[in-house]
């Protein structure tokens, strides 16, 4: 069994192992968002993923990227031990950071064979394109219903201080 620090890989050593992977014969899976709060419709999410293959690598959000994204007040939960805790999943075979807006150049580099999205991104998925004209396909992953890191952080805010989230709309979901 590996250990969770063996799964959290840099890009040279994910690209050694998605071929090491290959050459096996194992259809390797990739997805990639913020996981800020791990949350359980994160792990539904996760375990849907890894089962449209035999190997799952998460491409993760550095916290630079996830500033730029959703706001200067995010990530609540550091790029560290944002990785430890997908690493820690059984359902995670690796996990790699990326400081890009968008994943697109990991995703170049990995070449996964399924790439998954959750459904509310079936009006763009970063690096579709990339996948797909290397015979690799995309599928969009179901989603459990209102189950969000935004829904968690308004229900904080709402009982520690009787007042939603102070969410900037903008930079929700938003996409470049």
């Amino acid at each position: 069994m590996r250990t969770v620090d063996s799964k959290i890989l840099s890009w040279d050593a994910a690209v050694q192992q998605r071929e090491e992977w290959k050459v096996a014969g194992e259809k390797v899976v990739m997805t990639n968002g913020t996981f800020d709060l791990l949350h359980a419709g994160h792990v539904g999410y996760l375990e849907w993923s890894r089962q449209q293959g035999d190997r799952l690598i998460v491409g993760l959000n550095t916290d630079a990227s996830i500033q730029r994204i959703k706001g200067p007040k995010r990530p609540l939960v550091d790029e560290p031990h944002r990785a430890v805790l997908l690493a820690g999943l059984e359902c995670v075979d690796a996990v790699v950071l990326f400081d890009e807006d968008e994943p697109k150049a990991l995703i170049a580099q990995l070449l996964p064979d399924i790439l998954v999205k959750a459904s509310d991104w079936s009006h763009y998925v970063s690096g579709a394109d990339i996948v797909e004209a290397n015979g690799g396909e995309v599928r969009l992953a179901p989603m459990l219903d209102g189950v969000s890191t935004s829904a968690l952080l308004d229900k904080i805010c709402q009982v520690f201080t009787g007042k939603p989230a102070q969410l900037d709309p903008q930079k929700q979901r938003q996409t470049s």
